[in-house]
């Protein structure tokens, strides 16, 4: 018994009844079916699967939504509503392959390690439209009920079935769409059907409202700690101490006995970019290269790091890293921080990251809390963006003011903030945590109805 089904069995969904009788299906995967159900291939649920198209550039004549994978909705099962690709489509390709509300759409290409191609959700918007090219239109037959099939496929994909019908011969995945409609399956009468969808309807809406509950919570959190990070670095922790203004619009009152001066009175070396242009310096023998999306709150993932040839140029070693440097994101999502460790020295940065060298005045981790601070923030909005994508200019940071407090306050600051914000992090891991077993209870709970192993008739009445 596959373990999504059998943790229902054990777990929260004991409250649902099972059928009266039941019978073997044969099938490994399925186990035992409802006595009354029948055992059929997935290609007799349908009329046509049929790949889609992606037509041309728009032309203001012949444009229509174009769906592809990136606006599937995985949790709801239905096509996202908002930024949807606009094609110019051949009115004859159209009228031939046009969606139609009730159709699924079935991830052909694409995927990838963690997200295995096989994806199949429900369309149902009226609005003309096609699917690209990346996607097959799965037109349902009349003795078969479309939000039911849909939340059938999310059953076989959450047990990796769509997996056994992947071929793969070049960095993308292809379902091989005949052999996986191939896959026996359980089905119950359209009448049925049409109840379980109902129910699952409402049960999984339940969650999703739980979901977004919880997802709310974890937004409260962050900018609780957010606040907690910028009320230390701006004003200090003792709200009695006397108080004075800084000068600066976006920072305010500070504390009395604290200095402001920009950041590059505090350098011990020049502030500079990353390597221009890492991918010049291929390899596997030395050097680890730090790029943005490596960087999370504080922290690098050392196991995901690129290695590349180590250099004797100038621009190689300017930001080869010493331990206890501040590295910064400076390109995109500007603001990313860490402090180097002794484990990452000597390792290089991608352009999108700045190398920060601090004197004594000014400890690292006080300066990266600063920059997680919202008065960061503010200063960021100031500086004119340039271009489309975001860059922080190095001389534009030098001139970020710093409200500094004599050295052991900043530690002593540095020490509380941390201690605050691990509590807040424990509350985000608690209710992250929720919400996984939320969505596990939601997969489950589909699995269960749609392969017979709760009766839920009564219950969706």
């Amino acid at each position: 018994m596959s373990e999504p089904i059998e943790s229902v069995l054990k777990g929260e969904l004991r409250r649902f009844k099972a059928y009266p009788t039941y019978k073997d299906s044969g099938v490994e995967w399925l186990g035992k079916i409802p006595s009354h159900w029948q055992l059929k291939p997935l290609r007799t649920t349908i009329k046509s699967c049929q790949n889609g198209v992606w037509g041309d550039d728009p032309n203001g004549v012949h444009d229509v939504v174009c769906v592809r994978v990136a606006d599937f909705d995985r949790t709801k099962l239905r096509v996202r509503s908002d930024d949807l690709t606009v094609r110019a489509i051949d009115r004859r390709i159209l009228s031939e392959r046009g969606l139609r509300a009730g159709d699924l759409l079935l991830e052909k290409s694409g995927g990838g390690e963690n997200q295995p191609v096989g994806a199949v959700v429900l369309y149902t918007h009226q609005a003309p439209a096609v699917c690209s090219n990346f996607v097959a239109r799965v037109v349902v037959s009349a003795t078969n009920h479309p939000a039911y099939l849909a939340y059938l496929h999310k059953a076989l994909y959450s047990l990796r079935i769509n997996t056994r019908h992947i071929k793969q011969s070049t960095g993308i995945q292809n379902l091989d769409s005949q052999s996986y409609l191939g896959e026996s399956v359980a089905l119950p009468s359209r009448e049925e059907q049409e109840s379980i969808a109902s129910f699952l309807d409402e049960e999984t809406g339940k969650i999703d409202v739980l979901v977004a509950k919880k997802e709310r919570l974890i937004t409260l959190l962050q900018e609780r700690r957010t606040a907690l990070i910028t009320r230390a670095v701006t004003k200090g922790l003792n709200p009695a101490a006397p108080m004075k203004d800084s000068g600066v619009e976006w920072l305010g009152d500070i504390p009395a006995h604290w200095e402001v001066r920009p950041l590059k009175y505090h350098l011990k070396m020049p502030l500079a970019y990353g390597v221009l242009k890492p991918d010049k310096y291929t390899g596997s023998d030395g050097v680890r290269l730090i790029r943005i999306l490596d960087v999370e709150a504080g922290a690098v993932t050392e196991s995901a790091l690129e290695v590349i040839s180590p250099q004797q140029s100038a621009e190689f070693r300017r930001t080869l890293l010493r331990t206890g440097d501040l590295v910064l994101s400076v390109v995109g999502t500007i603001g990313r921080s860490f402090v180097v460790p002794h484990s990452l020295e000597g390792a290089n940065l991608s352009r999108a990251l700045a190398r920060i060298q601090l004197d004594s005045g000014l400890d690292a981790r006080f300066l990266e809390l600063q920059f997680e601070a919202n008065s960061f923030t503010s200063f960021v909005d100031l500086v004119p963006a340039g271009t489309a994508q975001r860059v922080l200019n190095l001389g534009d940071l030098a001139g970020f003011v710093v409200p500094v407090p004599p050295v052991a306050e900043q530690l002593a600051l540095t020490a509380q903030v941390q201690e605050g914000i691990g509590k807040i992090a424990d509350l985000i891991d608690k209710v992250r945590s929720a919400i996984n077993h939320l969505n596990e209870l939601r997969t489950s709970l589909i699995s269960a109805a749609v392969t017979g192993k709760i009766d839920v008739r009564e219950t969706a009445q």
